[in-house]
């Protein structure tokens, strides 16, 4: 009997050390941001007039997600990612009203890199969350004056895979906004690449978007970006610099341009500084060079973030867009809509004046 027991406990252990070692392979890790702060602009809407208002997702999108993992053995894994973004100030859900609006997507992970299937960012977005000084903030970056690089791709399939020191990646969307049509294959189809390299303090990257917009049976017009930018650090302080060339084909309408079918030539410069361990000071300047027009716009990006802890910062941002001749950039991008979305318009070469102050908070 003695012996019989001491086989049950042995046994017993064993059990729950397999237990704990399949546990120790697969996770599931609930994380989020929740981000809000006032917004003041001036030279709003038609009148001109000033807005004092609430706002949710300034440096950061207000989000919640699940991030899961499998070790499937083997050096191979199942990978999954649910992101939802939602609006703080009202309760809503973002990325008009999508559940999982932000990332949506299942894929496997193995040494030879990581192939993922569903709704993700598009490769010039992963290339702006590098090389944009401001990190594609949805309040005052890159976004307000070249929103091509804030996009997503529904029905997307996507090969990331890292050589030493360059990594790559290529995406492929069947239908970027909606659903596939039988016969119509062209119409919503966006894909895209990047490269990017990192030694030291060095950083340089390379990025290509081809997105058809349109809807079948009319004409399929096609928007085609490539972007190349770099970064240096040096000591506290972090360079950049970035430059995107994109042309409009068969219709299609850049953001912010004055006809169809033209290109424009978009630069930036950019410079963080940590002024101590807690305290950062971002500033950017973007430039974009309409072809066939003088309605070329500028904007500046000055950021302060003092932070409480990891987890939790303040920052202020102020930002100036500056137009010329018909142009109509806004410190939250182009004018555009009508009606009540009016209200937040800028009038065409009118400048604007932006702050905002907020809390981020990360889970």
């Amino acid at each position: 009997m003695r012996r019989l027991h001491l086989i049950d406990i042995s046994l017993f252990c064993a059990v729950i050390g397999c237990c704990a070692n399949a546990h120790a392979q697969s996770s599931v890790t609930l994380f989020g941001i929740a981000d809000a702060g006032i917004e003041f602009n001036n030279n709003a809407g038609r009148n001109g007039d000033s807005l004092v208002r609430l706002v949710s997702g300034n440096q950061s999108g207000s989000r919640w997600g699940l991030r899961g993992v499998e070790d499937l053995g083997r050096g191979l894994k199942a990978v999954f990612l649910l992101e939802s973004g939602f609006d703080i100030d009202t309760g809503n859900s973002a990325q008009s009203g999508r559940l999982f609006g932000r990332n949506a997507y299942v894929g496997l992970d193995s040494q030879y890199g990581s192939l993922l299937l569903g709704r993700q960012q598009t490769a010039i977005r992963e290339f702006g969350n590098i090389y944009d000084p401001n990190a594609i903030a949805d309040r005052y970056s890159i976004l307000s004056i070249a929103p091509e690089f804030g996009t997503r791709a529904d029905n997307a399939v996507k090969y990331v895979a890292k050589y030493g020191k360059l990594t790559g990646q290529a995406f492929y969307s069947f239908q970027a906004n909606g659903s596939e049509v039988a016969g119509s294959n062209v119409f919503g189809r966006n894909f895209g690449a990047f490269v990017n390299y990192a030694s030291g303090p060095l950083a340089l990257g390379l990025a290509y978007d081809d997105a058809h917009v349109g809807t079948p049976p009319n004409q399929a017009p096609v928007l085609r970006r490539i972007s190349v930018a770099g970064t240096y650090v040096v000591g506290n302080a972090k360079v950049y610099a970035g430059y995107r060339l994109a042309k409009a084909y068969d219709g299609a309408v850049l953001p912010g341009a004055q006809a169809a079918d033209v290109g424009s030539n978009l630069y930036w410069l950019g410079l963080a500084y940590k002024v101590t361990p807690a305290f950062s000071l971002t500033g950017a300047a973007y430039y974009q060079d309409f072809r066939q027009t003088g309605s070329d716009p500028w904007q500046f990006v000055l950021t302060g973030d003092y932070a409480f802890s990891k987890r939790t910062d303040l920052y202020t941002s102020v930002s100036y867009a500056l137009n010329r001749e018909s142009s109509t950039l806004g410190v939250n991008g182009y004018n555009s809509g009508s009606g009540t979305s009016a209200v937040f318009n800028v009038q065409p070469g009118k400048d604007q004046v932006g702050a905002v102050m907020g809390v981020r908070h990360r889970f």
